[in-house]
């Protein structure tokens, strides 16, 4: 068993197509502790929570022996609610921000460093840990570090559609990290410009600049076409094997996040975790929601 320490932010998600309704429940950093957890590593989880989801949180992670929950802290009101859409006219999907829980506080987050094997920081919202508290965070920790930029390229605004934004300062959150996630939406945006995806030449010059500041491995995820692994001496497609049925593509990026950290935390090579990793969110994609992605990772481990 290994031990990760998980930062994001728990959300309420209200998914819809352009058919009407797709799904309605938690979402967010639940999705990585859900893979882990149903793996039986041990997890301890940071995310602040609106009250509002107390009574969805505990009763779907009651039987998740592996998680500690010290770190969820419940402040008042709905917490993060968003509301994605999927539609043919999106190359990414459509978010509104209707609330959001205040940035961690990094106190409680250094007490557990020092028995983490593996820190995983996903930007669930953009408004999860400010950078001055991810850097004290980073500068304090002596494992390998995940960091999945995902919504810190969303404009923060509430109450209406969140566009891409440039994030001319990415360096300074990835600066001390092992492995980066980001998708080609999101890297478009570190690079400046947001309004188009970047070429292969482009994402190759973004790979090395990240080399360049220390990071060991970088996964550029690209929906069913797979994910394009690199470290500093080989870059890899790994192509996703096809899915029998789509139901839902939300948190597919999530299970690959953590089961590749999960082999990478057991010394496995990049490439072969990598492998494993979008294995297991192929077969995500045919089910939805927290407690399916749980039960799937539960059965396939045979626990």
């Amino acid at each position: 068993m290994s031990t990760f320490g998980l930062i994001g932010t728990i959300t309420s998600d209200h998914i819809t197509d352009d058919s009407g309704p797709r799904y309605r429940g938690l979402g967010g950093i639940l999705y990585q502790a859900a893979v882990l957890c149903g793996l039986n590593e041990d997890v301890f989880l940071h995310a602040n929570c609106g009250e509002e989801l107390r009574a969805d949180i505990e009763p779907l992670t009651r039987d998740w022996k592996t998680l500690r929950r010290d770190g969820l802290n419940f402040v008042p009101g709905a917490g993060n609610r968003v509301f994605l859409h999927y539609s043919e006219r999106f190359k990414e999907r459509e978010e509104v921000l209707e609330s959001h829980v205040p940035p961690l506080e990094p106190t409680r987050i250094l007490g557990t460093l020092s028995s983490l094997d593996m820190l995983l920081m996903v930007f669930n919202s953009g408004f999860d840990v400010t950078l001055s508290d991810w850097r004290s965070i980073v500068d304090r920790t002596t494992c390998p570090i995940w960091l999945d930029v995902h919504s810190l390229v969303l404009a923060k605004k509430l109450h209406a559609h969140r566009e891409y934004i440039s994030v001319p300062e990415w360096r300074d959150y990835v600066r001390g990290v092992s492995y980066l996630q980001a998708n080609r939406q999101e890297v478009a945006s570190l690079l400046g410009h947001p309004e188009r995806w970047p070429d292969a030449e482009e994402i190759s010059g973004f790979v090395h600049e990240a080399f360049k500041i220390g990071v060991r491995a970088v996964f550029v995820t690209m929906g069913k076409e797979g994910v394009q692994a690199a470290t500093p001496r080989e870059s890899r497609t790994v192509r996703a094997p096809a899915a029998n049925r789509v139901v839902d593509t939300t948190g597919c990026g999530d299970v690959f996040c953590a089961k590749t950290m999960q082999l990478l935390a057991l010394d496995i090579p990049v490439f072969e975790a990598a492998e494993e990793g979008v294995e297991l969110a192929s077969r995500a994609v045919g089910l939805a929601g927290i407690r399916e992605t749980y039960d799937m990772t539960r059965r396939g481990e045979g626990i």
